[in-house]
Parts: C-alpha cells; structure tokens; sequence
C-alpha cells in the first residue's frame, strides 16, 4: 500500500497572513472505533480555521484523520485531541471542529470544539442587502 496512516501534520505558509479568511475542509469519512465495544463509529468532520502563519497541508490531514480508524475513542475524547494536534500544528487564529456522528442504538452525537487565540478577534458580521 503506497500510502499509510500517519499522526505527523504537515503545514505550509499562510499564502496572505495580513488577511482574516475561513478554510472549510469537510471529511465526510472519518471512522474510529467504540472504546467499549470495538465496533465502528461513522462521523462527518467539519474543519473550520482562520490561519495565521501555517496552513494544514491536505494529504498529511486526511492520512492524520485515517490514524485514528483503528483507535478506540470517545467521540468527545477523539474531537479534542484531533483540534489540539491541529492547532499544536497551525497555531490558527481561530479553528473549529465539528463532528456529526452517525446513529448508533438510536443515538446521535454532535461534538464541537473550538481554539481562539488570545489576540484574535473575530470580525463582525457583515449583512448584505
């Protein structure tokens, strides 16, 4: 298999770092596994962040997420320490992640986590006509 796992986050330069912009990465396939009973767990992440010098390099990102398929996890437990490595990482300004995950014994679980930067402050909200 040319491609393995890996929990190493590569980043490159923020290309405009003078600027506040939002990157949405949405992995739709994100799998770990019940800490209690080892079965598959199914979510949808959402990655939202505001850079300030690094950005998440994709290929390091999706085989990050891949790690973590055989990894017994909490889906709170897991949503944390996927944004902590990731921040550890970027040092984002602002970064968000939002994790759906799908159905089990007739449950739903959303977890969502997020990291500001002390210095950061979001921009307000701008409506347009």
């Amino acid at each position: 298999m040319p491609s393995q796992p890996s929990k190493d986050l590569e980043t490159f330069a923020n290309p405009h770092p003078e600027r506040d912009y939002t990157i949405r990465i949405r992995m739709p396939e994100f799998t770990c596994l019940c800490p209690k009973t080892g079965q598959p767990d199914f979510a949808e992440l959402v990655l939202e962040y505001v850079p300030e010098a690094r950005c998440v390099e994709l290929k390091s990102l999706k085989m990050f997420i891949w790690s973590f398929r055989n990894e017994g996890a909490f889906h709170e437990d897991v949503t944390n320490r996927i944004l902590a490595s990731l921040v550890a990482a970027c040092e984002p300004r602002f970064m968000r992640l939002s994790a759906e995950f799908n159905v089990r014994g007739g449950v739903y679980t959303s977890v969502i986590a997020e990291h500001r930067a002390a210095h950061w402050r979001a921009p307000e909200k701008v409506e347009l006509p």
